[in-house]
């Protein structure tokens, strides 16, 4: 299997463990009353399953997308890479000749 595959399985899984986590905190910390809605109701369940589910695609491509942005970071890192002014004038040379005017006219 080739590696970007099992990156991208590594950070779906990572992602939906992240969901269980952050689902089962927003029950257990009965964010705007929904921990007492779900445990009240008969089908409480499929409202756990679609915010598992909903917020672990989510969190799998934040994940994925973190890592995927953080492979090119070969390059050099800090700095200001602004180009450093010393001073000096640029020289242009000019062959002699009659001057010719860059619009063509006349």
């Amino acid at each position: 299997m080739p590696g970007l595959v099992k990156l991208y399985i590594r950070q779906v899984i990572t992602g939906f463990g992240l969901s269980a986590l952050f689902v089962g905190m927003l029950l257990w910390a009965n964010v705007a009353n929904l921990g007492a809605l779900i445990g009240a109701s008969d089908m409480g369940w499929v409202a756990v399953v679609m915010l598992w589910v909903f917020n672990g695609i989510v969190f799998a491509g934040v994940q994925f997308a973190i890592v995927i942005m953080r492979l090119g970071s070969d390059g050099p890192t800090g700095g200001r890479r602004a180009p450093r002014l010393n001073g000096a004038r640029a020289r242009v040379r000019v062959a002699a000749g009659k001057a010719v005017d860059p619009l063509g006219r006349k």
